[in-house]
């Protein structure tokens, strides 16, 4: 005889993210163009990587990117990238170019390039939580793989 019970099943929360073991991931982005490491990152924060790869749930892995002012541009981008903000203000966009955005944080460089490359939807903002960046090649964290 089966028992039935009243326990209803959200269909919402089943079969997500419950039971993943998430492993650490490291890139050494020294000698590297950034295009080439920021794909690498994206993979692996998307969990395509894996054999179980289902697009929605958020299955990937964290991603640590080291020396970060190492990272090399190909081209003449240093002088002819520009990133624009708009403050929502008339006459209030800002320009920087990437040799400055460079000088003042390497590491929001990259995490914009990786942001990009991610799905644009609501798993983007906790698959970018798992990107850890690093300017100089000292963390914390236990490696599992490493790129």
């Amino acid at each position: 005889m089966i028992k039935k019970t009243n326990q209803k099943i959200d269909p919402k929360s089943a079969n997500k993210s419950a039971g993943i073991n998430r492993q650490y991931h490291l890139f050494d982005a020294e000698g590297k163009l950034l295009g080439r490491v920021a794909t690498e990152v994206a993979r692996v924060l998307r969990g395509k990587n894996k054999v179980d790869f289902t697009p929605h749930i958020d299955a990937g892995d964290f991603a640590i990117v080291i020396n970060a002012d190492k990272i090399i541009f190909s081209g003449g981008k240093m002088e002819k990238k520009i990133y624009h903000r708009f403050s929502g203000y008339p006459g209030g966009i800002t320009a920087t170019k990437l040799k400055d955005k460079m000088e003042s944080d390497s590491r929001e460089v990259i995490r914009k390039a990786v942001n990009g490359m991610l799905c644009k939807n609501k798993l983007r903002g906790k698959m970018i939580k798992r990107l850890l960046i690093y300017k100089n090649n000292e963390h914390k964290h236990k490696i599992n793989i490493t790129h």
